[in-house]
């Protein structure tokens, strides 16, 4: 639905030559210097004069840091021009976890001729990829982690259509070793995940290769949907000596049961990023979402201005990770912290938000 206004600026030239103006249109690129945000906005809003960008949003589920992911992807046009209300028009959709409905949200995009497809999660990433693979609809990603596994990208990187986007893979190793700081003595982790959801699998999977590095075994318990949570918590706070939960879009849809049944066994859950701490995880090495949904946003641009195509970008990774702390969860279970450890978190919280 680019709306190009190309033949009107050429009359509006020939007309201000005819006139003998001494003015004439600007035809170079915006000046790459750093200069202030607004003018940095202003200039790249420049490049865009002429265009009108539709976008369809499907996100996967309501939580924290898929929400982050979206209001990132936003700014992330925002500062290349792009800009909400100016020359973007979004439709936003949440499939509230049903891949069902994350089909249905995608075939609708595509009915309805929208210029991209921004799918975050998994789920609504691979019905994204399913209902636009016959239209020239480029559909860019965000929150998948592990877009090869998820049959989006090849095994070297590249996109397998035009789809692309931005990984959110955990950071393992990192997460292992931050809960044996945590928990000098713990010999045993739980996983909770969804067995339907490809990214919570390949996840797994590294778990299991590393577990045993950091001294610890892993108990896993697989679930269809949200109904499943309940046993599968009990059945695992009887084995383990701490939970690890992952960004899994079903198991975070039900995350409070999974706390509140930890919490009355004094068993502590890890999260993987800042959102889930907040909410009442102990701690958790992770990325920052909105962050990721900005380098996504910047991606999209490339694409929407014309100055890539989806299926020539590789699929990129947030390159930083970091320590995220609930001191007021550590209080609840009674475990004491290494304050020289965790004085390193990006953020601690003093409070618990659900």
């Amino acid at each position: 639905m680019k709306k190009r206004i190309l033949a009107l600026v050429l009359s509006l030239a020939m007309t201000t030559a005819l006139a003998g103006c001494s003015s004439k249109a600007d035809t170079t690129q915006p000046d790459t210097t750093k200069t202030t945000e607004n003018e940095s906005n202003s200039s790249q809003a420049e490049t865009t004069e002429g265009e009108n960008y539709t976008v369809g949003i499907s996100q996967f589920a309501v939580h924290g840091s898929l929400d982050n992911c979206r209001e990132g992807f936003l700014k992330g046009l925002a500062e290349e021009g792009i800009v909400e209300g100016k020359n973007l028009t979004v439709t936003y959709e949440n499939a509230q976890a049903d891949t069902g409905t994350a089909g249905q949200i995608a075939d609708n995009f595509v009915s309805n001729g929208v210029d991209m497809i921004c799918a975050i999660a998994t789920p609504s990433a691979a019905s994204a990829y399913s209902a636009a693979m016959k239209s020239d609809i480029p559909v860019i990603y965000t929150a998948v982690s592990d877009p090869i596994a998820a049959g989006l990208a090849n095994e070297d990187g590249t996109p397998v259509a035009e789809i692309t986007g931005t990984s959110d893979k955990l950071p393992v190793e990192q997460q292992l070793e931050m809960i044996r700081k945590v928990l000098p003595d713990a010999k045993s982790i739980g996983i909770i995940y969804t067995t339907s959801e490809a990214n919570s699998e390949a996840t797994v999977k590294e778990y299991q290769a590393h577990v045993a590095d950091y001294g610890f075994t892993l108990e896993t318990v697989g679930i269809s949907t949200t109904a499943d949570i309940p046993l599968a918590a009990d059945s695992l706070i009887s084995k383990v000596d701490c939970i690890n939960n992952l960004t899994d879009n079903t198991v975070v849809q039900g995350l409070a049961t999974v706390l509140s049944k930890a919490k009355a066994a004094n068993i502590p859950v890890f999260g993987s990023e800042v959102e889930q701490v907040k909410n009442g995880c102990l701690a958790a090495v992770g990325i920052e979402y909105s962050d990721l949904g900005v380098q996504t946003g910047k991606m999209a641009a490339k694409i929407l201005k014309g100055e890539a195509k989806a299926s020539e970008m590789n699929f990129e990774l947030i390159s930083e990770c970091g320590l995220y702390v609930n001191k007021a969860v550590a209080a609840d279970l009674g475990i004491k912290l290494d304050e020289e450890y965790v004085s390193g978190a990006v953020e601690s919280f003093d409070e618990i938000a659900q």
